[in-house]
């Protein structure tokens, strides 16, 4: 078995994306395979899973402190749910079916998305799931869902292009006075911005920022300090040695170096020198069998599994990681 072959022994949510970024199939082909998304296998089963209030079910989250456990139980039950817990809840299941490429305009989806855009209430302070919230990183994520299904995300939009700072980032931090960019935030606002971008048609400004935000990333090789040149081989945030070169999926909110990679390519990005060290990194970790593993899942709750666990091949890491080399040899020629 090839690994296109093995890759297409899958889910329709992987099948379709290996025919469009692999092999190049029909247009008609890979949308018949991408239809039934919807109505077949993980994107069904986690549609299905939708409660009538629009949330999805899931355990009261494990906080880290009691004080942030005690704010939980304080909220009322219609602010419970959207980003809490990790990683059932409202805005992470959303973000699952938009990685799946779930068909927005399939019916299913529409009323999934109506029921959320209806009830949805942000645990900070009540927004409506699609207003946004005050942090960039949430903010990010909302553009990139309400451009994906549909709803008019203009004014967070606005909101972000006014937060980006001086070096081309964004930073959850920047409330607290933060004046440095952060490859989390960034990455999930660039996802934003360019999903936004291609629903809309974009504008100058938006385009600028776009450009300034993949500045930041390539500026620092995807993984680099820029003050020092030095490899980033721990995460503040999370502690972990080394998982900017360990590849997760889902990752949620954390950044690697395949993720920013595949935005990238994604967001059609012009591949240069400065990428050589990250591309290296990628290739090394294909095995003998022409796969990837899965390397670093972040603590929390699936609905249901999607790969089969740390130190086993992954469809998810082998399918971003073969379209990104692809992108990138193809622009090298």
């Amino acid at each position: 078995m090839t690994v296109t072959d093995w890759l297409l022994d899958s889910d329709p949510s992987i099948r379709w994306q290996v025919l469009r970024d692999l092999t190049d199939a029909p247009g008609t082909e890979v949308a018949a395979e991408r239809s039934r998304v919807a109505s077949e296998g993980w994107g069904h089963r986690l549609l299905a899973l939708q409660q009538p209030d629009g949330k999805w079910p899931g355990n009261t989250p494990n906080f880290s402190s009691d004080k942030a456990s005690e704010w939980w139980h304080s909220l009322d039950s219609s602010r419970q749910g959207t980003l809490f817990p990790e990683w059932t809840s409202i805005a992470w299941s959303l973000t699952l079916l938009r990685g799946f490429g779930i068909n927005p305009d399939e019916p299913s989806v529409r009323d999934a998305v109506a029921l959320v855009h209806k009830n949805a209430r942000w645990e900070h302070d009540g927004e409506p799931f699609f207003s946004g919230e005050v942090e960039p990183c949430i903010n990010g994520r909302t553009v990139a869902l309400g451009a994906y299904y549909g709803i008019d995300i203009t004014p967070v939009v606005t909101r972000l292009l006014g937060e980006q700072m001086a070096d081309g980032g964004w930073n959850c931090e920047q409330e607290n006075g933060s004046t440095r960019g952060s490859f989390h935030t960034t990455i999930e606002v660039l996802e934003g911005l360019s999903e936004y971008d291609r629903a809309t048609g974009g504008t100058p400004q938006l385009s600028e920022a776009i450009k300034r935000g993949q500045e930041y990333l390539m500026a620092r090789r995807m993984f680099r300090r820029l003050s020092t040149g030095e490899p980033i081989n721990k995460d503040r945030q999370t502690g972990t040695t080394s998982a900017w070169t360990q590849f997760s999926h889902p990752t949620y909110w954390h950044y690697d170096v395949l993720r920013g990679l595949d935005y990238l390519r994604a967001a059609g990005a012009t591949p240069d020198e400065r990428l050589a060290e990250a591309i290296e990194v990628v290739r090394g970790k294909q095995d003998a069998q022409g796969r990837w593993l899965l390397e670093n899942s972040h603590p929390g709750e699936l609905h249901f599994p999607i790969d089969d666990g740390d130190g086993a091949p992954s469809r998810w890491n082998t399918l971003r990681a073969l379209r990104v080399l692809r992108w990138h040899d193809q622009a090298a020629g």
